[in-house]
């Protein structure tokens, strides 16, 4: 494989949402480069960049992956990302590498929802967009309503620089609004010719309308344009290109993956409007914390950004980077800025999909990737020592949803652990912790399928078999009333015996205040050394808690009496009756449940925000404000954590895919009356099923 300079790449992300096409055009883009020998379909497993079992599977990407094609002495590295919304975090990290980003839409569908979160995202890191409106052959396929679709969400920058010849079945080419010329396909060959009669009317139209729009976009060209009423033809590509790198201009072209229709001319577009690494410098920030462009020059110091890691169970940890500056080279020592550590690099590999190649050096602009570092993880800076390059992190989502896992086998509860590590270091959107108070083991995503898919991975590479459900709720209990009780332990059983009698005052604390324990004896009722003994006790027994075994929280208990025996008395005599006293007190002091409450932030189509503040109110949420960002609603609300277990897919549901929401513990309250008996008869099921599981 040639090594390129910065000049001649081109770094694009396809982007869109799930089933538009993104992953068959990246199929057949590479058939048509020459890349690949054999045009590669979603429908039979086959394509170059959904290699992995469970995509397959699915027939969805679940993860951005890297692919090259060599195009008119050109390099295009094509990243091909995820469209579901529970695995955006890969195409928004794939965008801070990208030099443009193809925006796939469904001819059919029109613009859905993750094409508008992914264009929300370019549109804020500043990514030129060239739009592809795939599936033009199919049934309803149409580009008059797919651009009022288009336009109504993104505005007229979005222009076609291509129509296209025939509808649905009969499409078979397009007219380059550029040149003014035909292209047919058959059998994935082009073939030039002149435009139809029937639509040379319609793409005279066109071009006006493109010319206006590229004039519009730069006020030098809207002088020309008003002096000669249009643009030359050099002045028409030169616009179209300063237009896209700006963002400023979106241009729309025409194809059918799956067909092999209008592939080619996407290729040529790439190489013809998509900004190289040179002309696009990346966004960075310097060791004064100042924001700073990276300029993309092979003769500075080597540099590189971690944009992704792979779990590979057989090759190990597979880094993918960057080069922002300098050259990487095979067999090297770096230094990872981010950590302050060496890092030696083995074999340099350039990956299209799975398959890897060798080469002896990456450069600046390109994009490679490199086996088995030991330190270096996703959002890592590697350079030479003394690089001043600090890169900052890619944002990753917090996890919304969390399900308990346990292993189908007791000898995998090891293996779960240095896994799901892996696979964290794989996606930094989910989370695995264990829950202090329940024991369990608990996985946090971004969504339903988003566990599933990790659970399965975790099966399918590593070999753990684990079973899903829903987490138990960390409910506490707490007092109502001040009582003061008593404990008295006393066994004669002949000879040595045991006894204890300690008083002890229970009372209330405010919210937030756990546990506390004073200590108020005169006298020498209890000698000092049995003190810390009823506190055990006490605390022994407020873990297990009184109502439903939750842990009992908020208040203060203080031992100011008791007596003892000189002989008989013992610390373990004092800790029972420590633990009788607290069960005294208990009974008597109006004990109650109570929940933990979170803090949720939903966003959503400002259309659906009355239906969904009604079922955040039939939660027993209190809404607490709303705020509008054009046209969608923030909707934030302090919702009980029982209610919102399955909110997710209730959500989904309610906006067709196009709500999302943040959720994060706020505190606790107290559980309506009306719920204890519930509460208590749920608990005591489940530790009847556990001490039955022991047995």
């Amino acid at each position: 494989m040639k090594v390129y300079d910065a000049q001649s790449i081109r770094n694009v992300a396809l982007v869109g949402h799930s089933g538009s096409g993104k992953t068959q055009l990246v199929s057949t883009l590479l058939f048509d480069a020459g890349a690949v020998n054999r045009l590669g379909r979603v429908d039979e497993g086959t394509t170059v960049t959904d290699y992995d079992d469970e995509e397959i599977a699915r027939k969805h990407t679940l993860s951005a992956a890297l692919a090259y094609a060599e195009w008119n002495k050109h390099k295009i590295n094509f990243i091909d990302t995820p469209g579901m919304a529970n695995f955006l975090s890969d195409a928004r990290a794939a965008l801070r590498v990208a030099d443009a980003a193809l925006v796939v839409v469904d001819a059919v569908a029109g613009v859905e929802v993750s094409t508008e979160k992914i264009w929300e995202v370019a549109t804020e890191l500043g990514v030129p967009r060239l739009v592809a409106l795939n599936r033009l052959d199919r049934e309803r396929a149409s580009l008059d309503r797919s651009l009022e679709s288009l336009h109504a969400v993104f505005g007229r920058t979005v222009v076609p620089v291509q129509l296209p010849i025939g509808e649905e079945k009969n499409f078979k080419g397009v007219i380059d609004l550029v040149t003014m010329k035909a292209w047919t396909f058959a059998d994935g060959k082009a073939a030039e010719g002149a435009i139809p009669a029937d639509l040379q009317s319609a793409a005279d139209t066109a071009r006006e309308s493109l010319i206006e729009m590229v004039a519009e976009a730069d006020d030098a060209l809207m002088e020309k344009f008003f002096d000669a009423g249009t643009l030359t033809q050099e002045e028409l590509i030169e616009g179209l290109k300063r237009g896209v790198a700006a963002a400023r201009i979106f241009p729309l072209f025409c194809v059918s993956a799956a067909a092999n229709i209008g592939a080619q001319p996407i290729l040529d577009a790439i190489l013809t409007y998509v900004p190289s690494p040179i002309d696009r410098p990346l966004k960075a920030r310097a060791g004064t914390g100042e924001d700073v462009e990276i300029a993309t020059s092979e003769s500075g110091p080597a540099a590189a950004f971690v944009w992704k890691t792979v779990a590979d169970p057989f090759a190990g940890r597979i880094t993918m980077f960057r080069v922002l500056s300098g050259t990487i080279k095979a067999d090297s020592t770096l230094h990872n800025v981010t950590r302050d550590t060496p890092e030696r690099l083995g074999h340099i590999v350039l990956l299209q999909g799975k398959t890897q190649t060798n080469v002896p050096e990456v450069r600046a602009g390109d994009i490679g990737a490199v086996a088995k570092l030991k330190e270096t993880q996703t959002s890592d800076v590697i350079a030479d020592k003394g690089a001043p390059v600090n890169v900052p992190p890619i944002k990753f989502p917090e996890p919304v949803i969390s399900y308990a896992i346990e292993p189908k086998s007791r000898g995998d509860e090891e293996k779960i652990s240095t896994a799901l590590h892996r696979l964290q270091e794989e996606d930094p959107t989910i989370n695995y912790s264990r829950d202090a108070q329940t024991k369990e083991l608990l996985l946090a995503g971004q969504g339903q399928s988003h566990i599933e898919v990790t659970v399965a991975k975790l099966k399918r590479r590593f070999g753990v078999e684990v079973m899903l459900k829903l987490p138990r709720i960390p409910y506490r209990e707490t007092i109502k009333s001040a009582v003061e009780a008593h404990g008295r332990h006393k066994k004669q059983t002949g000879g040595h015996g045991q006894f204890g009698d300690c008083k002890v005052r229970f009372e209330p604390l405010p919210p937030g205040s756990d546990f506390e324990f004073a200590n108020d004896i005169f006298g020498g009722s209890i000698p000092r050394q049995f003190v810390p003994a009823i506190e055990k006790g006490i605390q022994d027994s407020r873990m297990r808690g009184f109502l439903a075994g939750y842990p009992m929280v908020d208040f203060r208990a203080t031992v100011f009496d008791g007596s003892y025996h000189a002989v008989d008395s013992s610390e373990m005599s004092f800790k029972m009756a420590g633990s009788l006293a607290f069960k005294d007190g208990m009974a008597r002091a109006h004990p109650t449940l109570l929940e933990p409450v979170m803090n949720v932030e939903v966003y959503a189509p400002s259309d659906y925000a009355g239906d969904l503040m009604g079922d955040l109110n039939g939660r027993r949420g209190r809404i607490a404000g709303m705020d509008t960002r054009g046209t969608s609603t923030i909707i934030r609300a302090k919702v009980p954590m029982s209610e919102m277990l399955t909110y997710e897919q209730h959500l989904t549901s309610a906006t067709g895919g196009r709500g999302s929401y943040h959720m994060e513990f706020s505190h606790y309250e107290e559980v309506p009356a009306h719920l204890h008996a519930k509460i208590i008869a749920a608990s005591k099921a489940e530790r009847g099923a556990e001490a039955a599981e022991e047995v």
